[in-house]
């Protein structure tokens, strides 16, 4: 697929390297000298468009000053044919390249060829990668912090599915465990307050308060009487938990699948622990001497693990000894493995058993001590943990509304659930929102500006930007002016500054996705769809299109529709719609 940029650069080399060649044939630079010259592009146009360093970098291997070289190396460029339409000498050397008509017109040719694939690449190489993301707890619904993480972990997969990696998108579903239990706790003290009320059956201190757990309790009621009252308690909690999973996971899929959100699987821990797995793994890490006894139970040396981890990426043996480690349970003295071994399971599973080349976590930032300790225990069974598992961790959101932060639920007291997010702003505001800062940098979501219809708001921005493009595209049809085909225009009728930073910007686009796919950082799409806008809306206002001689006309109705495709194509990414008509 095609990436102008590098196609540009690719080509700057070459056509370097020829003239290199040249020369040294007829003798005015010395033959076979190897140089690595870097290509940039520099911030000002003025300097062109690609700047290359062959001659200061060739200096000391040709025996010659560098402005000489690069004298020589113009002399014999030979640019007929090329993206290029001239080179100058600048500073101490450089070779400035100034883009020509032919790599405009590719660029347009690219975008029109490709459609909704452009951009794509093989940079990923077709390796598997999972994106795992959310994995809420399934005790209640989820709040903005899922929010967030769900539009990150989404976006990223598609980012990564365009840069050439083949994805899978989970959600681990914590149905075993301490949490379970206090869930299942939780719903029997209201369903008991139900029958004896409330004074005579206290409530948990440590258990869920929220209002949802009162709706379980009382559906729970309506539906059985107190005839669970009187079941052995361990039964008794099992039907509980089993009831408010029931009802609260189908909620969550439901809540995700408005979000926009699909997942390929969602994997359950319980069937990891039914299945015997989790024992076989704590298992292995014993037969490779990574676990030892004490007090009963059975614990991870998690602190020679990590020294082991931390001295191979280049740490000191001083600066591991000042670091305060610890070891973890992994089987505690009743026999019950804690969410540790589960955790080391689960991603043996995903590593070993499916065999993800690559496996993503988001997660929130306060897991953030969690990531080497599980690194470090799948290296421990041999999977290289250190480098196939990439863990993204996720700052919080802030709500904002009138300059202030909102802290409470209207409906429940409590946190902000995403359904309730979702009645107040639509589906597309919420995504954009959610992806328009990396994920390591904390979030003011401002509910106010996410509901204007103006140029403030980024993601109005840009959906007019798109609109306004299909309205114009409209309007010129009724008065018979087609969009051409990109080999019917001549884009040298189009020199003007902003026609000419609009093509440009169009073929960043692939750059920005691979770029994106590497830094694991989607909110680039973001940005680059805000710059995008902004380059389309000076174009506008500075060329006029309707009016014109039909050539301008014609090269100019195509870059808008041009821009109109890309811009479509990267809300496509972020799972925003692209509206016609705003």
């Amino acid at each position: 697929m095609s990436n102008m940029i590098q196609a540009a650069r690719q080509q700057v080399a070459q056509l370097t390297q020829q003239a290199y060649e040249k020369a040294a044939e007829q003798g005015l630079l010395p033959a076979g000298a190897q140089v690595k010259a870097t290509i940039e592009i520099p911030k000002d146009t003025a300097h062109g468009d690609y700047a290359s360093s062959f001659a200061m970098a060739g200096a000391k291997a040709l025996h010659m000053a560098p402005r000489q070289i690069a004298q020589i190396i113009v002399d014999n460029l030979e640019l007929e044919g090329s993206y290029f339409q001239k080179v100058e000498i600048a500073g101490p050397g450089f070779l400035n390249f100034t883009l020509g008509p032919k790599w405009f017109g590719d660029v347009l040719s690219a975008v029109e060829t490709e459609g909704g694939q452009y951009g794509q690449s093989d940079e990923g190489h077709g390796k598997r990668v999972m994106v795992e993301f959310v994995s809420a707890n399934p005790t209640g619904p989820m709040h903005m912090g899922n929010a967030r993480g769900g539009v990150l972990g989404d976006t990223l997969a598609n980012v990564l599915k365009r840069d050439g990696w083949d994805t899978w998108k989970e959600f681990y579903v914590n149905d075993a465990g301490n949490q379970i239990n206090k869930f299942a706790v939780s719903i029997n003290a209201r369903y008991m307050q139900l029958i004896l009320g409330e004074e005579n059956f206290p409530f948990p201190e440590e258990g869920y308060h929220g209002d949802d757990i009162k709706a379980l309790a009382q559906a729970i009621y309506d539906a059985h009487g107190d005839s669970w009252k009187d079941l052995p308690e361990e039964e008794r909690l099992g039907k509980l938990a089993e009831y408010g999973l029931s009802v609260n996971i189908p909620n969550m899929k439901s809540d995700l699948r408005r979000y926009g959100i699909e997942y390929d699987q969602w994997f359950f821990e319980s069937s990891l622990h039914e299945s015997g797995y989790v024992a076989e793994t704590v298992a292995m890490l014993t037969d490779k001497g990574w676990t030892y006894e004490k007090d009963g139970a059975l614990w991870l040396n998690t602190t020679n693990l990590l020294k082991e981890k931390f001295m191979r990426e280049g740490k000191t043996q001083e600066q591991v000894d000042k670091l305060d480690l610890k070891d973890d349970v992994l089987r505690r003295a009743n026999g019950f493995y804690t969410y540790f071994a589960a955790d080391i399971a689960y991603h043996r599973n995903k590593l070993e058993v499916r065999g993800f080349d690559l496996v993503i976590n988001i997660w929130g930032a306060d897991h953030h001590g969690h990531v080497a300790r599980l690194q470090a225990a799948l290296d421990g069974l041999g999977l290289d943990g250190s480098h196939r598992l990439v863990v993204v961790l996720m700052q919080l959101v802030n709500l904002m509304q009138d300059g202030k932060p909102v802290r409470m639920s209207k409906r429940s007291g409590k946190a902000i659930a995403l359904h309730d997010l979702l009645d107040e702003i639509n589906v597309d505001a919420a995504r954009y929102f959610f992806n328009s800062r990396a994920a390591t940098t904390p979030l003011d979501f401002d509910l106010d500006l996410a509901v204007r219809q103006d140029s403030e708001n980024p993601v109005y921005y840009v959906q007019y930007a798109h609109a306004r493009i299909c309205s114009l595209i409209s309007r010129l049809a009724e008065e018979g002016e087609k969009v051409p085909q990109a080999g019917d225009v001549d884009a040298a009728l189009m020199g003007t500054a902003e026609e000419l930073a609009l093509m440009k910007a169009l073929a960043q686009f692939p750059e920005e996705i691979h770029l994106a796919a590497r830094d694991f950082d989607p909110s680039r799409i973001n940005r680059y769809l805000v710059a995008l806008a902004g380059d389309f809306h000076r174009f506008y206002n500075a060329c006029r299109i309707k009016g014109e001689e039909q050539g301008v006309l014609s090269a100019r109705l195509k870059l808008a529709d041009t821009v109109r495709a890309v811009l479509a194509n990267g809300l496509g990414l972020l799972g925003v719609s692209a509206p016609e008509k705003m």
